[in-house]
């Protein structure tokens, strides 16, 4: 992960960090064996080589000669005879309007299936993979060949030859997760049974129109009785159905606290419900930011003893949720003092309609920049961080830090090596955190 100050931020574009399509050294010597060979031959040297991927792990990761600073990372598949074509669905690894550049190769004459990718080596990500065995020939023009893949994203799974999964926001299927040597550390994203374990509870929380009543979910620091001791820090989560319906961040927040690295604190998360509502409510919604400051943390403090001072406040969330933190903290810095928005969607502005497809174009400078540029009634201590292959984010997440330390505001900003992804946000969430209200005492 890179910490960028002020005057490193123009021109770190990182073309290293782009993904190349290779063939890695074992994929090269299988093809280089089979070629000439008969159909028993073949088989037997496929055997041989499932044999060795089932023992490492898919994806392979194999060193480079000459470019000790990348990996080749090849994502396997075994086919059989009904397989037409395999297609990685990677997490901003491929272009989504060229899907068959992400098409899997077969050694010939064998079940395997390859795709071979040249990355920097502190890459992390998430995938699935789909294969065609339906009875239709192949589309013979692009565009049509174009249309049936991207159906055939609908039935991506996880990988069976990986067992790091992380949880997606489709409820029936799991992504795959790689993590290449150089990848920030992890430390709190596994669950550890040998820590005293906080409490995470679901309630129904009353709200008025539009946002209505909403499903929060409440995590409570080990040892922490109902109405008890000093007031706790709070943060409020975005899309507590992920985090803690999911993703099980619960357990994240054990081992931060256990060592040492946050106080104890409670995190207050409300639901995001479905695809509609979630398009409905985040963002740049008033009505949202007026239903977390004035209902939900109010409704919180009345059943737990919960800071009120907006300095050991975090509003935080990804994607439309960092948006979300971030005009929260912009409408009521009096309520939150704190912003942890990771891959913010600033893209967003008023009167977009739910987009259908690749997001909005944005032209000049990005709606929420431009406000916070104007100035806040009080100053911020804001966490910023982006994947370098998400694209026109990243300039509109370095304009925003601009506009945020020019306007005297307290910002840190990190860049890592990966994509929209919840396999990045989960560990850079618990960084983030430690950022801001670090330490056993707060």
């Amino acid at each position: 992960m890179t910490t960028l100050t002020r005057s490193t931020l123009r021109g770190a574009t990182a073309p290293d960090a782009r993904p190349v399509r290779v063939t890695g050294p074992r994929v090269a010597r299988l093809l280089e064996a089979v070629e000439g060979a008969d159909d028993t031959r073949r088989a037997a040297l496929a055997a041989e080589f499932w044999k060795t991927a089932e023992g490492l792990g898919s994806p392979l990761v194999e060193e480079l000669d000459g470019s000790p600073g990348h990996r080749v990372v090849t994502f396997l598949w075994r086919g059989h005879r009904a397989t037409r074509y395999v297609l990685l669905c990677g997490n901003r690894l491929a272009d989504p309007a060229h899907l068959a550049g992400s098409l899997l190769d077969r050694v010939p004459g064998t079940d395997v299936w390859h795709l071979g990718l040249r990355l920097r080596a502190d890459h992390r990500g998430s995938y699935r993979l789909a294969a065609d065995i339906s009875l239709k020939e192949p589309p013979p023009d692009p565009d049509g060949l174009q249309q049936r893949l991207r159906s055939l994203t609908a039935f991506a799974a996880a990988d069976p030859l990986n067992r790091r999964t992380v949880a997606t926001r489709r409820p029936e299927s799991d992504a795959s997760v790689f993590a290449l040597p150089d990848a920030p550390a992890q430390p709190w994203a596994e669950r550890r049974g040998t820590v005293p374990a906080g409490r995470v509870e679901r309630h129904r929380v009353p709200g008025s129109a539009p946002v209505g009543d909403r499903d929060a979910w409440v995590y409570l620091p080990p040892g922490h009785e109902r109405g008890a001791g000093a007031p706790l820090p709070v943060v409020v989560l975005c899309d507590g159905d992920m985090w803690f319906g999911r993703l099980g961040f619960g357990d994240t927040l054990d081992a931060l606290i256990a060592d040492g690295a946050l106080p104890p604190l409670a995190v207050v998360a409300p639901d995001a419900v479905d695809r509609r509502t979630r398009w409905r409510d985040l963002g740049g919604r008033e009505p949202f930011v007026g239903f977390l400051a004035d209902e939900l943390l109010p409704w919180a403090s009345g059943r737990w003893p919960l800071a009120t001072d907006p300095r050991r406040t975090v509003v935080a969330g990804q994607s439309l949720g960092a948006m979300t933190a971030l005009y929260a903290a912009y409408l009521r810095p009096d309520r939150f003092g704190n912003v942890l928005a990771q891959s913010a969607s600033l893209w967003w502005r008023p009167g977009l309609p739910p987009p259908a497809g690749p997001k909005p174009p944005v032209h000049g400078t990005p709606w929420l920049v431009t406000r916070f540029a104007a100035g806040t009634a009080r100053p911020l201590r804001v966490h910023l961080d982006v994947g370098l292959h998400e694209g026109a984010m990243v300039d509109h997440s370095r304009a925003l830090y601009d506009a945020l330390r020019t306007t005297g505001h307290r910002v840190t900003y990190d860049e890592f090596n990966g994509g929209h992804d919840y396999a990045c946000w989960h560990g850079a969430l618990a960084d983030g955190l430690v950022r801001l209200l670090g330490g056993p005492a707060s």
